[in-house]
């Protein structure tokens, strides 16, 4: 089992300096959060353990953007639902979403694919990436996301996010509801 710790790393000066700027933040901001390190999660297995561990929901942050690769998006959603882009494009209003490519997050977000998270709003200084968020995130107590690396996962409550995280970072976000059903 992974144990759940308070706050920062004990090894903070070691960590890379994405990952120290969003500690840094949540700190700054006397944000209350637990931290799992864990190993990167390839495996179900391991996605599995951290999901016990966390005791939040854990959520899907995916990196789209339109066909044009001029307007980008995150989404956050359960892990446990079936991602639709067809159902998304039409909530949204925006024909043919794909996943963005690596390179283009990076530039962003400040993150890699599989370290997709909100944290990496960040990073986002000119409001490039529109912050999406499932409906049912919200109707939940915590969540749990990535800071910015795919080694550590926190769980910070969904109040923090919407009214103490999201306003300094200078994003608002839009509320969906996807069913992702087949």
């Amino acid at each position: 089992m992974l144990e759940l710790k308070k706050g920062r790393p004990e090894d903070y000066d070691q960590r890379s300096v994405i990952e120290q700027a969003v500690y840094d933040f949540l700190d700054n901001l006397n944000i209350e959060y637990d931290r799992l390190d864990h190993e990167p999660a390839y495996t179900m297995e391991i996605c599995s353990e951290i999901d016990k561990s966390l005791g939040a929901l854990i959520c899907k942050n995916l990196f789209l953007c339109n066909r044009q690769k001029t307007d980008f998006y995150l989404l956050m959603m359960p892990a446990d639902k079936v991602f639709k882009t067809k159902e998304l494009s039409k909530a949204l209003g925006v024909s043919r979403l794909s996943f963005g490519d690596a390179d283009k997050m990076q530039e962003l977000l400040g993150t890699t694919p599989g370290s997709a998270s909100v944290m990496g709003l960040l990073n986002d200084k000119e409001n490039k990436v529109r912050l999406i968020i499932d409906k049912d995130v919200l109707q939940e107590e915590y969540f749990g996301c990535h800071p910015c690396v795919n080694t550590s996962s926190l769980r910070i409550s969904i109040k923090d996010l919407t009214d103490k995280i999201l306003p300094p970072l200078n994003h608002s976000y839009t509320v969906i509801k996807l069913f992702g059903e087949e």
